[in-house]
Order: structure tokens, then C-alpha cells, then sequence
């Protein structure tokens, strides 16, 4: 069994179409359907069945795909170490975050990364916590950055960098964008935007209004933070969000006002999958710790 073999049927499988897959690996197509063939007489069990002309596979191929991903990924792992304990300032970092922290606290940690490490290369994925959490798992990348840190997670690591409090966003014309602060039962009658179901963004600011005696009126929900904030512009309800959220700016035609009952709040941080860390992103792992500790003591 050979890896370019398994290269060949990774991408078959995904196509659906030895032609394409042939086009994509730059190859002639007898040649991906001679190793397909081959490793199909290896293995003694047919992996693809013709559909016309696509082919699909066979549940036995569909198994076995499951395995040989995984055994790729960890390929092309093994391959990234070797690369980057060679030269640990070339490596690439994979990185995942959350919407809530896009628009501050990521731009402003890469780009102070970057002047101190200008040939270190990053791929930045956006994801939900859960998707994040199970990225960091499965390797599909190397640290993510989201809130709060889980706690109870089985093979990953996690560091809080800082903890930060939730505000109400509420349209300019509403009675209570005078105030100074707000009780959050306050809000008990006001339609809420939220994000949707399974957002951790979602369940903090559910369990804060449980915790103030009520249960939101939800009247919107949107999967991006501009969306929440545009929502809450047009009039249509009010929001919880952290404070990273706004240090650029306010939305036109919104308000932001603390809330100091109860104290809403949240930790961010990193999370890290349990195992030894290719050099460049444990150099990165090393500087975000001490950016964020130096962050914390100018504060």
C-alpha cells in the first residue's frame, strides 16, 4: 500500500468522479484508476461502484475512508514537525476563534505577533465553541481562542487570558439609553436577539436572565455579532454582548450600558490539544501568555 495510493482515493472519494480527481491531482486518469486497482486487489475488496458516470463507495470504502483521513492528517503532521523543528520561525499556525472575538482581540494579537515573528504563516478558522472545542481534538487545528475556557474536556489543555464583563446594547431611542447602568430585569419586557441555539454566547446571556428572575422574550436570532448589532440599529430589540465586542466602535443609532446587576461575565482563553507542541506553535503559545499577562498588569 502506497501513499500516493491513498492520496488517489481520498480524492476519487470526495469527487465522486475519477476524471476530476485526476484533473485536480494533475495526473492522467489511467493512472489514477490503475493505483484505485490496485489497492483494491491489495486489500481483496472493491472500494468504489459505478453510478453511471460517477462512482460512489462502497460502505466498505466508506469505512475505510474514515481511517485513511486520519492517517493523512497525522502524515501530514509528522511532515509540519519535521519542518518546523528545522526552522521553528517558518511554520504555519492553525488557529480557530469565535465571531465575538473577531473584529478585536484577534487582529490585535496577530498583528503584534507577527512584527516579532514576521515568517511565521497562519490558516485562521472561524467556528462555533463546539466546533472549535472538537477542531482542537481532532488536530484540524492547533489552538483556538473562546470563551469561557472549558473546564471538564478530555484531551485538550486550556489557559485563561482575561476575564471581561457583558453589556446591553439597546437603541438611542429607548427609555433606559440614558442611564448610567441598568439592573438586567430591567430588560424582563424587551424583545431580545440573540444568537441561536448551541451559541455559548446564547446560554450565558440565558442563564444571566434566569438569574435576574426571568426568561428572555427572544424576537430575533442571528449567527453573526454585525447582524445582532444591525438588528438592534433597526429598532427590533436589545442584545447582551462582552465588552470586546465594542471597543472599536458603537453601532450607529445603539446605546451600550453596563449592566451591575448581576454581574455578567466571562473568562476568554486558549485551548491547546494534551501533547507536545510543534516548536512555532508553541512559540506562539508562549508569546500569547505573556502578551496577555502583560496586558494585565498595564490594566
Amino acid at each position: 500500500m502506497e501513499l500516493r495510493q491513498l492520496v488517489y482515493f481520498t480524492e476519487v472519494a470526495k469527487r465522486e468522479h475519477v476524471s476530476e480527481a485526476a484533473e485536480a491531482l494533475h495526473v492522467a486518469q489511467s493512472a489514477v484508476s490503475r493505483q484505485i486497482a490496485n489497492l483494491e486487489d491489495e486489500l481483496g475488496v472493491k472500494l468504489f461502484e459505478r453510478e453511471g458516470r460517477n462512482v460512489k463507495l462502497t460502505p466498505i470504502g466508506r469505512h475505510f475512508l474514515q481511517h485513511i483521513e486520519s492517517a493523512l492528517k497525522a502524515i501530514d503532521y509528522a511532515k509540519q514537525q519535521i519542518e518546523e523543528y528545522l526552522d521553528p520561525e517558518r511554520g504555519t499556525i492553525k488557529i480557530g476563534f469565535p465571531t465575538s472575538l473577531a473584529s478585536y482581540t484577534m487582529p490585535m494579537v496577530i498583528s503584534t505577533f507577527k512584527q516579532k515573528h514576521p515568517h511565521i504563516s497562519f490558516h485562521l478558522r472561524q467556528g462555533s465553541y463546539k466546533f472549535l472545542i472538537d477542531a482542537v481534538k481532532r488536530r484540524e487545528i492547533d489552538v483556538a481562542f473562546l470563551g469561557p475556557v472549558p473546564t471538564e474536556e478530555k484531551g485538550i489543555q486550556g489557559d485563561i487570558l482575561f476575564t471581561e464583563s457583558f453589556a446591553a446594547l439597546i437603541p438611542t431611542d429607548h427609555p433606559l439609553s440614558q442611564k448610567r447602568s441598568i439592573a438586567l430585569s430591567e430588560l424582563r419586557h424587551e424583545p431580545f436577539i440573540m444568537f441561536p441555539q448551541g451559541f455559548i454566547l446564547r446560554k450565558i446571556v440565558e442563564d444571566a436572565c434566569k438569574q435576574a428572575g426571568f426568561s428572555p422574550i427572544i424576537s430575533s436570532e442571528g449567527e453573526d455579532l454585525d447582524a445582532i448589532k444591525g438588528l438592534v440599529s433597526a429598532g427590533i430589540g436589545v442584545t447582551l454582548l462582552p465588552e470586546s465586542t465594542f471597543y472599536e466602535t458603537t453601532p450607529r443609532y445603539t446605546v451600550k450600558v453596563p449592566i451591575d446587576l448581576p454581574l455578567v461575565r466571562r473568562n476568554v482563553g486558549i485551548i491547546l490539544p494534551k501533547c507536545d507542541l510543534p516548536p512555532s506553535v508553541n512559540v506562539f503559545y508562549q508569546f500569547v501568555k505573556q502578551f496577555f499577562a502583560m496586558l494585565d498588569r498595564y490594566q
